[in-house]
């Protein structure tokens, strides 16, 4: 089978995506040849799509995927031909094949599938890093998850809970509403109503501590104006759009608040952080702690049509593409 790609040579809408066939030479000095199987979709494929997040051109999108390591270069002795791995925060997923630094891929147990590993590990280990250590949850807290239908909201919602927490989620539709009901103990839709006085009234005033928002914009004052004295915004994503500017003052007015913009990288900058992400994410799913499921499934062929239907908020749980 010849090696074939989703290309983008310039920023725009999805047409921009190119299915093309790619030359994937043998692997190098600490590199990995992998034959993909399952290919997860994420918002922040969007972001490089559009240009948002800049990126040389031309690249291949994606950030994540699980497949087989079809052979090794010299110095890997981690890995070997026939192994089973995923990988997620490293750009050039959507393709077939793939050269990979074997420090990158994490090895992925049995009892998880490839697609569960390749649509659900970047927003597991996102969870991971938010709720355990940028904002650590504590038994009896009060949290706000923004997006709690979606990839990230599902997992760190029922994360949360088996941490002890209580976890308001919020959502934008009804259908979506009654989805986030099996992990939220309060759920509000925040196109029918005030998510931030809400927030209050649940709180007896108070605010919540801490909002976990990869929503961005829309729900960027309302997130600040949920939180109690010295509380935190955990800012990791912009699925409506960048944060404008703002003065810090902003911060004090509403009482002394924290402002943090983490990502992923930063968070398993090291093969120790990588691999003890990971393995707390697949322990999650393997004790119960978490139930995560891949909602959509694409032809990688398809790939535009998924990043529609993600944009769209169509979508909920994960999404692969199979090549």
């Amino acid at each position: 089978m010849t090696p074939h790609a989703i290309c983008v040579h310039q920023p725009g809408d999805a047409t921009v995506l190119s299915y093309e066939p790619v030359d994937v030479a043998a692997p190098g000095a600490g590199e990995v040849l992998l034959r993909q199987t399952a290919i997860g979709v994420n918002f922040i494929d969007i972001y490089f799509r559009t240009g948002l997040y800049p990126t040389n051109l031309p690249c291949i999108l994606g950030q994540e995927a699980a497949g087989v390591v079809e052979a090794v270069g010299p110095g890997v002795t981690e890995f070997q031909p026939g192994d089973r791995v995923a990988y997620a925060g490293v750009m050039g997923a959507y393709a077939t094949h793939r050269l990979i630094n074997a420090a990158r891929l994490v090895p992925v147990p049995d009892g998880v599938s490839d697609e569960l590993a390749a649509g659900t590990l970047l927003r597991g280990m996102t969870a991971q890093y938010l709720i355990k250590r940028t904002f650590p949850v504590a038994p009896g807290m009060t949290v706000l998850i923004h997006a709690a239908a979606g990839g990230v909201g599902q997992i760190a919602s029922q994360w949360a809970r088996a941490l002890g927490a209580k976890v308001i989620g919020t959502v934008g539709s009804t259908s979506k509403a009654e989805l986030a009901r099996h992990w939220c103990d309060y759920v509000i839709n925040y196109s029918e109503e005030d998510f931030a006085q809400r927030v209050r009234e649940i709180t007896g005033g108070q605010g919540v501590p801490v909002v976990y928002d990869g929503v961005g914009a829309a729900t960027f004052e309302g997130s600040l104006d949920s939180l109690s004295l010295r509380g935190m915004l955990v800012s990791f994503g912009n699925a409506s759009g960048a944060v404008p500017p703002f003065a810090p003052v902003l911060l004090s007015q509403k009482g002394s608040l924290f402002l943090t913009r983490p990502t992923l990288a930063h968070y398993t900058a090291t093969r120790e952080e990588l691999l003890a992400t990971a393995a707390d994410y697949f322990a999650a799913l393997a004790n119960g702690m978490v139930k995560a499921g891949v909602g959509q499934r694409y032809a990688l062929t398809d790939a535009a049509q998924a990043h529609r239907d993600l944009a769209a908020r169509k979508t909920t749980g994960g999404i692969v593409l199979l090549p």
